[in-house]
Order: C-alpha cells, then structure tokens, then sequence
C-alpha cells in the first residue's frame, strides 16, 4: 500500500494485519476516486471516518488538502495513522482521533469538503452514516464511500443525494453529494 501522487508519492503506508481491522483500498481504485474529485482536493477539508490505516485521508493530503481529520475507534488503527502520517510527513495537517463515527457526527463541526468513508463490509454501516454527514459537508462537498458490490445504499439519506456509482472488480464506489448542489 502507497501513496500514488502528490507529495508523499510512493510514500510506503503500513496497515495492520487482518481485514477485519484494516482493509487498504486498491491502487485503481484509489486513483479513480481521486480522479473524480480531483479539483475539490487542493485546499479541501477533509474528513476520513473509518480511517484504518490512513491510506486515503493521506493521499487527500499529499494531493494538497488543506486539512483531514482522521478518526478510527480503534486505538490500534489509530496509532498506525498516526506513524502513517509522519513517515508521509502530513501530520502538520491531520488531527487524529479515536472514536466512534456516530458519536463524533454527532458533535462534528465541518464543514467538510470531502469526506472519505471506506467502513467495514457487510455489516450496513454506509446507510447508518450517510444520513448523519449532510450536515457536516460543505456547500459543493462530496461524500465518496467504498463499500462491497452488494451493498443496499440509499439513493438520498440526511440531504445527501447519490449522483455516481463506479464498480470496480467486487468493489462499489458511491458519489453522494449535497442536494440542490449545482
């Protein structure tokens, strides 16, 4: 696992071990949803919840994201963000934090312009969350989830309305976006 452009490119990432814990996203699939994004992140505020390993929170900022918040509950995952960060000498931009999603969207301030969330598969956690993000995304913000082919998401939740889906092998990468955003 990688960083693929900007900065830190080529930067080697760890990851723990199992994919209960972590599960790191494919080269291809990264550079696709960077791709579909990529005049939002320079400058962006970015919110990478389920963080694991960091992987796409840090490649948001080698690609020169303003900021990213890093939050995995954890403790073990967030110690490896944490080294992640450094080794991609990030950490001046990323705040890092242990804790679950839903008590943190709870309380989140935002506004984010991007949010990356890649949840563990099969247990439904993309149509829990979704409905809580659209107020923490900013006016023209895009949420991007990576989640199983089989996934069951909505097509709008909490103000967000779904604008893309891109398969890619057994992987299913959602667009959602804030409704009545042009």
């Amino acid at each position: 696992m990688r960083v693929i452009a900007g900065s830190a490119r080529g930067k080697v990432l760890t990851a723990l071990p199992g994919e209960d814990v972590t599960r790191p996203t494919i080269d291809r699939v990264k550079e696709a949803m960077f791709s579909s994004v990529q005049f939002l992140v320079p400058g962006a505020r970015v919110l990478d919840l389920f963080a694991g390993s960091g992987q796409l929170g840090i490649e948001a900022l080698s690609r020169g994201a303003a900021q990213c918040v890093f939050l995995d509950a954890n403790p073990d995952a967030v110690r490896v963000v944490t080294a992640n960060c450094a080794a991609a000498r990030v950490q001046d931009r990323a705040r890092i934090s242990c804790g679950d999603a839903f008590n943190y969207l709870h309380t989140a301030r935002g506004p984010f312009d991007l949010v990356l969330l890649d949840p563990p598969f099969h247990k439904g956690t993309l149509a829990q969350v979704l409905p809580l993000l659209g107020r923490s995304l900013a006016p023209g913000g895009v949420v991007l989830c990576e989640s199983e082919l089989t996934a069951d998401l909505p097509a709008a939740a909490g103000g967000l309305q779904r604008t893309r889906q891109y398969k890619y092998g057994k992987i299913l990468v959602s667009r959602y976006e804030r409704e009545g955003t042009p």
